[in-house]
């Protein structure tokens, strides 16, 4: 027979699980929405273009609300995982200068990632780390043990954003962890992207008088010829990854010593 207490708990237990899973199926039924009404297709170059003007004149108008627009934008991009973050900093560094747009896209990403962290950690991460098998319950083992240095690596190394803001949440990383190994991994490839975007300012203007000359024209096919390909140079992205490299150092350190450490105490055979 079944036990009645148990049936006393399921539903206790059925809505402990969809309270856990509403903000997780909240976040994709809006990326859907997002992708079926194309809202991606707007985080560019050429809107950014086409609208220039005006966005100047509202940030002359009102500097203090541009900042936050930008920055609640940006948390949007990254808690949805659509693609445009980097674009986004390019913008924000041409929109606002190095300092304070760098400053409002790392906000805004690392906001962003700590929102959709913590909404995985509590829809999925428990329920994973208790049925994970041997070999990922090990995996995420180990990576816990050096979850700042791993984190740390994954945020220079151009990785997509959004893998790296949920596998650390499946992994049972510490939110400690994961916001100061975030807000340091970020800073380098932000300042670089707001740098670049602050000294696009002639290059958006002649976009923008070709463009309009373009349409003027009555042509077909009007684009803006300039993309993310003209930031990410092999340089900069050496650059990141020689960095990247650098935050493993600790952990091969750590292993390489503990094996020879460990090797050196081992008890003599009799």
């Amino acid at each position: 027979m079944t036990d009645p207490a148990e049936h006393r708990r399921t539903p206790g237990v059925r809505w402990s699980l969809l309270r856990r899973l509403a903000p997780l199926l909240v976040i994709v039924a809006l990326v859907a929405l997002a992708y079926g009404l194309g809202l991606h297709r707007h985080i560019s170059f050429e809107t950014l273009v086409r609208h220039n003007a005006e966005i100047e004149r509202f940030i002359g108008q009102h500097t203090a609300a541009a900042v936050a627009a930008y920055v609640a934008l940006y948390i949007l991009v990254v808690t949805l995982s659509l693609p445009g973050g980097a674009i986004l900093t390019v913008i924000g560094g041409l929109l606002f200068g190095v300092l304070v747009g760098s400053m409002a896209a790392a906000v805004g990403a690392l906001t962003g990632a700590t929102a959709i962290f913590l909404i995985a950690r509590s829809a999925a991460g428990e329920f994973l780390t208790r049925r994970a098998g041997p070999f990922a319950a090990k995996l995420a083992e180990g990576f816990r043990a050096d979850a700042f240095s791993y984190l740390l690596f994954l945020r220079l190394v151009p990785f997509p954003f959004w893998l790296v803001n949920l596998a650390p949440a499946l992994f049972g990383v510490r939110l400690s962890t994961y916001v100061a190994a975030t807000a340091i991994g970020i800073v380098p490839a932000t300042l670089a992207f707001a740098a670049f975007g602050a000294g696009l300012e002639s290059v958006i203007v002649a976009q923008e008088a070709m463009y309009n000359t373009c349409i003027a024209g009555g042509a077909a096919g009007c684009r803006v010829e300039f993309g993310l390909s003209n930031v990410l140079t092999p340089a900069l992205l050496g650059a990141l990854v020689a960095l990247g490299v650098l935050a493993l150092v600790p952990v091969v350190a750590r292993r390489v010593f503990g094996r020879r450490l460990g090797a050196g105490t081992a008890p003599e055979r009799l």
